[in-house]
């Protein structure tokens, strides 16, 4: 189950005792303070915490560039003007505190994204829960033969079910030394900070993570790209339908120029320069590589 009973216990507590406050306050964020949002089959993203909301973006602009901005007419106007030239410190006036239950393997690849402060559960002290990804079969593939870091066709039929027993076998045998080397029948037992170095990278771990909106923008732009490997991606989705609802004028304009965009190289623009004035350019005449030819084409046929 993604939440434990105590967990839920302090959820509706928290949620039964609103406070008045003065502070910047997002309706849209309020809805989803401190409830849980399922994620793969034991996960889970839910807002703790957060600063801000469109209105602090605009503010922050204001006092920082003056008269520079005042030809902007509206917030809406004013944000989108400050996502197309990439700045950068206006969006960092928000942040959003988030708890998360994810794999560790999921954990370790997010973790690279330097610019949030996190603080995990640790094993050195508690014992982890007997709780494991395990993929449904849809998302079983098998590697890639074009991309070295992604999956080619699902697998199938009695394939797609030996490598699901493989995980669960796998997984349960690990759990099961992990108990037994934590024992306490007949000796003192395996410290828990030793114990843990068998456990398989699909266990599920927690952590709090905060960050700000500019930053958690960077994440979602790569880490919600279709592109994105599953796991993760699915964790971004749901973080990002968050946001939507916290800072709706910022995340529209981050749709628009960060996901829905394309960002081209200087021989980009000049073969499609080229392809405009009616010329015909291949590959071979564009000065792109093979990879950075398969992207353009992707994007502009």
């Amino acid at each position: 189950m993604p939440l434990t009973p105590d967990q839920l216990a302090e959820i509706e507590a928290a949620r039964a005792t609103p406070r008045p406050t003065l502070r910047a306050v997002s309706e849209g964020m309020e809805a989803h303070l401190y409830r849980a949002h399922p994620v793969l089959d034991h996960g889970f993203i839910r807002v703790i915490d957060y600063m801000g909301d469109d209105a602090a973006i605009v503010q922050a602009a204001r006092v920082s560039y003056g008269a520079g901005t005042k030809h902007v007419q509206n917030d809406e106007g004013l944000i989108r003007y400050l996502m197309r030239h990439w700045h950068s410190t206006p969006f960092e006036m928000c942040e959003v505190k988030l708890h998360v239950k994810l794999p560790v393997f999921v954990a370790r690849q997010w973790i690279r994204h330097r610019t949030a402060n996190v603080n995990e559960y640790s094993a050195r002290y508690s014992i982890l829960d007997r709780e494991f990804y395990i993929p449904a079969p849809e998302h079983l593939a098998a590697q890639s033969t074009v991309n070295n870091q992604g999956r080619g066709e699902v697998l199938t039929g009695a394939e797609s079910q030996r490598v699901l027993d493989l995980l669960k076998s796998d997984a349960n045998t690990a759990y099961d030394h992990y108990e037994a080397m934590l024992s306490q029948d007949g000796q003192q037992g395996l410290a828990r900070e030793l114990a843990r170095m068998n456990l398989p990278a699909n266990i599920y771990t927690q952590w709090y993570w905060k960050v700000d909106l500019h930053n958690l923008f960077h994440f979602l732009r790569l880490r919600a790209d279709p592109h994105a490997q599953y796991e993760i991606r699915v964790y971004a989705e749901a973080i990002a339908a968050c946001v939507k609802d916290w800072v709706p004028l910022a995340h529209a304009a981050f749709e628009d120029y960060r996901m829905g965009g394309v960002n081209m190289s200087a021989k980009a623009v000049a073969v499609l320069k080229r392809r405009l004035a009616g010329e015909v350019v291949g590959q071979a005449d564009s000065g792109m590589s093979k990879g950075e030819w398969r992207e353009f084409e992707g994007v502009w046929g």
